[in-house]
């Protein structure tokens, strides 16, 4: 085996970045060649992305990749966040990709659930119940019927590098229209949901080459011919693959806007207890399932930093969260699941309202406050993983948390003490990390199995360790 740099563009929820990998044996190195903020808009009819900022900016990064690369690029691949979509009428989108946040969504619940009741659901597709599934955003979208073809956001990415359209299947699993058992589309329960069938394209596998670079994109990032290779384009997929798990024991929490913990599993858990506990069975890279749950992650910290700053008093993340932890005082502990926290908008407000709802002490001061969020998030996260050990039969030994959230030294320390399991904290850069390795592994360059390729990255990064306390 031979050592090979490929690219991975990593498009996050709040951030994007281009990160380049240099992988071969017993050597893993990961450089950011480009990060760039992701920033929704608000247009007259609701909240939506914007993915041709995105793609400029993948682009100048994947030319900086090249520059900087003298033996050469072997491969590039694309992951992002889940069930987010263009539609596309021939080669062009049909207005511009909404965001899973905007408040549409409640009219494509009430018009699957009109069709197929949520426990059928659930038997077929195997979801947790999220208001912003991607079939349940087709259902209030009325474009829909205009579309030929709907492309989840890294395929579109992938669409406009290579003019080849195809969803990658682990991120087809987010959509709810995906049968967990075989991997392919439920053609059935598309007719049910009254979707046209016609709009999905064919499915590829994680190590599976889409294309090449089309002779523009190759002349613009000067790498002709460059291979596009299909990852675990769901961030989340290519982020369990970077976690560093070399037991069975082990559980993860992939930690950033969203905090999803889980287990990885040979086979999904289609259990009535499982849907009840809102539980998910979402694809892995080599056909494993990723058994988890959603809980609402750092978004809650990065919400209040930003009304904090809308209020002109704005505060450093470190600087608060040294002095949540300096906090000796008893503090309320919320569920960080209520709806009321999905938007965006003022969340100190929020938990206020909440605690007073409730009948319990709201925080006295922004320290408290930020104390509380922790608290209350470490809590989640602890019931998560019992809940996820019983449901599986599989007991937790220790948690890996991967991801941004694994830089909150107060965030990994009280899960460790909520939980009463260690907490193995890093990589932070999971999800390039799992992006990379499985197009190193394409092209030769690492072993064939997702145990050698988490051996590398636990031999090349340092872990930090957080034991409970009593």
């Amino acid at each position: 085996m031979s050592s090979v740099s490929v690219a991975a563009i990593d498009l996050g929820a709040s951030s994007g970045r281009v990160m380049v990998g240099d992988v071969g044996p017993g050597h893993l190195q990961l450089r950011a060649v480009a990060r760039f903020a992701n920033q929704p808009i608000v247009l007259p009819d609701g909240l939506h992305w914007d993915p041709l900022d995105l793609y400029r900016h993948a682009l100048r990064g994947l030319w900086t990749a090249v520059s900087q690369s003298p033996d050469g690029l072997r491969s590039v691949a694309v992951d992002s966040w889940a069930v987010d979509y263009a539609l596309m009428r021939a080669d062009r989108m049909l207005g511009v990709p909404f965001h899973y946040r905007d408040e549409r969504t409640t009219a494509g619940v009430d018009c699957i659930h009109t069709r197929v009741s949520p426990a059928e659901l659930f038997s077929r597709n195997g979801l947790q119940f999220l208001p912003f599934n991607t079939i349940y955003q087709l259902a209030a979208d009325p474009a829909v019927e205009l579309a030929d073809r709907l492309l989840l956001i890294p395929d579109l990415i992938g669409y406009w590098l290579t003019g080849r359209m195809v969803t990658e299947r682990t991120n087809a699993s987010t959509t709810g229209l995906l049968d967990p058992r075989t991997g392919e589309w439920d053609l059935d329960l598309v007719e049910r949901a009254g979707l046209p069938a016609g709009i999905l394209t064919d499915l590829v596998d994680p190590g599976q080459t889409i294309g090449t670079v089309s002779a523009q994109v190759g002349e613009r990032i000067g790498a002709p011919d460059l291979p596009v290779t299909a990852v675990g384009s769901h961030d989340t997929a290519s982020a369990v693959v970077g976690v560093p798990m070399l037991t069975d024991g082990a559980a993860y929490i992939s930690c950033g806007t969203w905090g999803l913990v889980g287990l990885e599993l040979d086979a999904p858990v289609m259990t009535e207890d499982a849907r009840a506990a809102n539980f998910t069975n979402e694809g892995g890279v080599d056909g494993r399932t990723r058994f988890l749950t959603n809980v609402m992650g750092t978004w809650l910290i990065s919400e209040t930093l930003r009304q904090w700053e809308r209020d002109g008093d704005p505060v450093e993340l470190t600087e608060i969260l040294r002095a949540a932890a300096d906090v000796s005082v008893p503090v309320t502990t919320f569920d960080v699941q209520d709806p009321r926290f999905m938007p965006p908008g003022d969340m100190p407000t929020r938990i206020r309202e909440w605690c007073a709802e409730h009948d319990v002490p709201a925080p006295a001061d922004k320290a408290i406050l930020m104390r509380s969020i922790v608290e209350s998030l470490a809590q989640a996260f602890a019931d998560a993983l019992d809940t996820a050990e019983k449901l599986s039969g599989r007991s937790i030994g220790v948690v890996h948390v991967v991801g941004g959230g694994s830089l909150n030294r107060l965030l990994c320390q009280l899960t460790a003490d909520r939980s009463g399991r260690p907490v193995l904290a890093g990589p932070v850069e999971a999800t390039a990390l799992g992006n990379v390795l499985v197009q190193a592994r394409t092209l030769g360059a690492v072993g064939d199995t997702l145990e050698e390729m988490r051996h590398l990255i636990a031999t090349t990064h340092d872990l930090a360790k957080f034991t409970p306390r009593p």
